[in-house]
């Protein structure tokens, strides 16, 4: 969920406006976007949003936000193509300016100059941004990596960003995320010799999961599965989606002609190399339907899976659920600790070393990552001659020039969540409701009140999620009764009796199952 803001004379430059998906703290919802309160509070003093990259923890906020903010996007193709077909799907692509910018090209947008530069990651056309404002330059590094071979794209070279340095950049806003590795990522050129091999060693099927944004992974992909005889299948819309950007921008012209589902299924096991969704355990992803037995694509004993990407923290759970499912059905699994398929796109010490080496900083920020990440990176820079580092927290107001760093204060921050077409506080009444509803169940009592605020007839009790289960009519009994009850004692305002009537069913809840369940209540006047 990467929003980034840059301030200088009054006026704001927002960096990536990404989303980030949810967890069971956040029953019903998929999607988290960034509560921009601070920048709606000043729309007219923002000038534009530059992209570094096409993930959707860096543009997947543009296609509910970037109406109302109503500046300009700045883009390299395949990430603006990538935005292009989020704004259409929101029939807002006609309202949002969308502008291409090309590398190495200075783009005013003053007070700020910003210029892309490419760099190595696990998306085609990742940038880097060198910010060049009155106060100074900011070189902004979005995700990245260094790779000696790149399978797509040319990122700068050393001399390049030596170059850059020589120019003077006085901050160096970077990646955090392999901070703790003390090796370099290495090259998505290694991964074809492990991934080649890994699937000329099968029997049956290979189905190969990784990120669909990893275009260059689905070169190497199309590669092996020339080299190995199979036919190659894709499965999932956003490889779909993909392949098709990265086609429409000169990637991927020699990718092999895929076959679909069923074709692959009607091919000899060891004919066909299947490329799908799903790796980080989403349940409505391709492999997780392979793995319930719901999908066109089926795999059995003697098949195989290729988890061709890191397990992201958080997704434990997630996917080992898919791979126990694969597991009972005899596939064999491969992930990154059996074989070499697969490689960070984000740089190690080594690569970061390099990078402070050729850019020569006078300040460090670490983003992107945990705070545990950002610290560990803010200690390795001082140790390798940066001068000067702050670590930021989420909303941290930082004065990075002149004479900085130093924090000033707090902006507001928080979050929002997409709940089916409608944009909420996260934290907000529907969503404390639905954990509420979630956590201890609800009860519904209806009953009709007379003239003199007694019951007339019986009390209706209905419920869900309340554990009680073989139960359930002697609870609904002791519940009506309770209910009854709490209005005999005559008239007394509708509003009390409501309360003394919820207050009743509840106790009545909580001593049968020592939960208080969410307890709602329907009083009809006669």
């Amino acid at each position: 969920m990467n929003v980034n803001l840059y301030g200088c004379r009054g006026k704001w430059l927002m960096v990536d406006c990404g989303i980030t998906f949810a967890d069971p703290a956040y029953p019903g919802i998929d999607v988290i976007l960034p509560d921009l309160q601070f920048i709606e509070d000043r729309i007219d003093d923002l000038v534009g949003i530059v992209l570094t990259h096409g993930h959707e923890d860096h543009i997947g906020a543009l296609p509910y936000l970037a109406e109302d903010l109503g500046v300009p996007l700045y883009a390299t193709p395949f990430t603006a193509g990538l935005i292009r077909g989020k704004l259409d799907e929101e029939g807002i692509a006609d309202r949002v300016k969308l502008k291409l910018v090309k590398y190495g090209e200075r783009i005013d947008i003053k007070p700020f100059g910003v210029t892309f530069v490419p760099m190595s990651h696990s998306i085609p056309e990742a940038s880097a941004l060198v910010i060049d404002t009155p106060e100074g330059k900011v070189f902004h590094s979005g995700d990245w990596k260094l790779d000696a071979t790149p399978v797509l794209g040319n990122p700068a070279s050393p001399e390049e960003l030596t170059a850059i340095g020589d120019k003077g950049i006085d901050v160096l806003v970077c990646d955090s995320t392999n901070i703790f590795n003390k090796d370099a990522s290495g090259s998505e050129a290694s991964v074809r010799v492990g991934l080649a091999e890994t699937v000329g060693r099968a029997k049956g099927r290979v189905l190969v999961t990784s990120f669909a944004s990893n275009a260059a992974r689905l070169h190497t992909l199309g590669q092996v599965a020339r080299e190995t005889g199979r036919r190659l299948c894709v499965a999932g819309r956003s490889l779909d989606r993909i392949l098709k950007v990265a086609k429409a921008t000169g990637y991927l012209q020699d990718f092999p002609e895929t076959i679909d589902p069923e074709a692959a299924m009607r091919l000899p096991r060891n004919k066909v190399l299947i490329v799908a969704t799903g790796g980080q355990g989403e349940a409505r992803a391709a492999l997780s339907r392979v793995a319930e037995g719901s999908h066109p694509i089926s795999l059995d004993a003697g098949d195989a899976v290729i988890f061709s990407s890191k397990q992201i923290p958080g997704n434990e759970v997630a996917i080992g659920r898919i791979q126990n499912l694969l597991a009972a059905r005899g596939v064999e699994m491969v992930t990154e600790r059996q074989a070499h398929v697969h490689v960070s796109g984000h740089p190690g010490r080594p690569e970061l070393a390099k990078m402070y080496e050729w850019l020569r900083p006078e300040v460090l920020v670490p983003v992107h990552g945990e705070v545990r990440h950002m610290m560990e990176h803010a200690r390795y820079g001082l140790s390798k001659g940066v001068p000067k580092t702050i670590v930021q927290s989420n909303g941290d107001i930082v004065r990075l020039l002149p004479g900085g760093p130093k924090k000033l204060g707090n902006a507001p921050i928080g979050r929002l969540v997409l709940d089916g077409d409608v944009i909420l506080p996260a934290d907000g009444s529907t969503i404390n409701e639905r954990r509420k509803l979630a956590l201890n169940g609800q009860i519904s009592v209806a009953l009709a009140i007379g003239r003199d605020g007694r019951a007339i007839g019986r009390p209706q009790v209905r419920l869900q999620g309340v554990p009680v289960e073989d139960e359930r009519q002697a609870f609904v009994d002791d519940a009506v009764d309770a209910a009854a009850q709490a209005v005999r004692g005559g008239k007394r305002g509708i509003d009390r009796t409501r309360e003394d009537v919820r207050l009743a069913v509840r106790k009545v809840a909580t001593r049968w199952t020592g939960k208080k369940p969410v307890v709602d209540v329907l009083l009809i006047e006669a």
